[in-house]
């Protein structure tokens, strides 16, 4: 039985989480040679429906009317915005500066359940933030900046992308902590599911998908929507009802290193600059989650 009442086990699930998402990255990339942004988001969330509908039909009972506009934000802002917002930066940035900005996400997700929450902190956990911080920006200088400057609107879609996640974890915590992780999951992808059929429906996807050779890239979304979606959302919503909003969301502080580590399998190089800000990361997301915040 994996417990997530152990620290022990949660640390084990965040780096499994960070495996899986940093490899998303990388299956947004290819997946954009045969679709447009919108039919790789809108895919992934429609197979993502589909493998979720089954267990609606055990798990519908669970719903309660309190529960609709935590769903409601949970779906749009926790998932579907932040993918179309992902995907449409992609296809100007690479990968792994995506991945890199994605660490973003405790930043933020502190500051909401401080401020907005009212959660207490102690200075290790702010320690924890600014070495995770220093981390994220030497990994990004470590990489090379240039894309800052021709780029910047797509670096700030991952931004607003981030601080939408931000706000998800803490909302998961505060509003969902009496629903399970895999209710949360199916509950959101039936809410999506509908919209992402009728965007694909108008923009002739199907049509696409059957005549034209498009199965290899359609593979990777498959990958994505099964473990980047359903498992890994399922996974992160236990989680947060576990731990709290900024453990879940250091993940983000993790997907890095696995982002440029599913790169080199890409052809991407790595540097020892790179390998030592990333035992920065490491470390900044350790002493950040070493305690449980109130």
């Amino acid at each position: 039985m994996f417990d997530l009442n152990k620290r022990t086990n949660q640390w084990i699930l965040l780096f499994l989480l960070s495996f899986i998402w940093g490899a998303s990255f990388i299956l947004i990339k290819k997946a954009l040679r045969s679709f447009d942004m919108f039919e790789v988001s809108s895919l992934r969330i429609f197979i993502a429906f589909l493998t979720v509908l089954p267990v609606f039909f055990f798990r519908y009972k669970k719903f309660k009317k309190k529960y609709l506009l935590p769903l409601l934000e949970v779906a749009f802002i926790g998932n579907a915005i932040p993918m179309y917002l992902f995907t449409y930066a992609q296809q100007y940035i690479d990968s792994a500066l995506a991945g890199i900005l994605n660490s973003i996400t405790p930043i933020y997700a502190f500051l909401i359940a401080v401020i907005f929450f009212k959660h207490k902190f102690n200075i290790q956990k702010v320690i924890g933030l600014l070495i995770g911080t220093i981390g994220t920006v030497g990994l990004l200088l470590a990489k090379g900046t240039a894309e800052f400057s021709v780029n910047s609107i797509y670096i700030s879609a991952i931004l607003l992308a981030t601080l939408m996640y931000a706000t998800n974890v803490n909302v998961v915590k505060e509003f969902l902590q009496d629903l399970d992780g895999l209710s949360i999951t199916v509950f959101t992808f039936v809410i999506l599911g509908p919209f992402a059929l009728a965007d694909l429906w108008a923009k002739g996807t199907f049509h696409k998908i059957i005549y034209m050779p498009v199965w290899n890239d359609l593979t990777y979304i498959i990958i994505l929507a099964v473990f980047g979606s359903v498992l890994a959302v399922i996974g992160i919503n236990y989680l947060i009802n576990y731990s709290s909003a900024v453990f879940a969301s250091s993940v983000t502080y993790i997907i890095p290193v696995f982002a440029i580590l599913w790169g080199i399998n890409d052809g991407e190089n790595i540097t020892l600059y790179q390998i030592l800000w990333m035992l920065v990361i490491i470390s900044g997301t350790y002493l950040l989650n070493k305690t449980k915040m109130e």
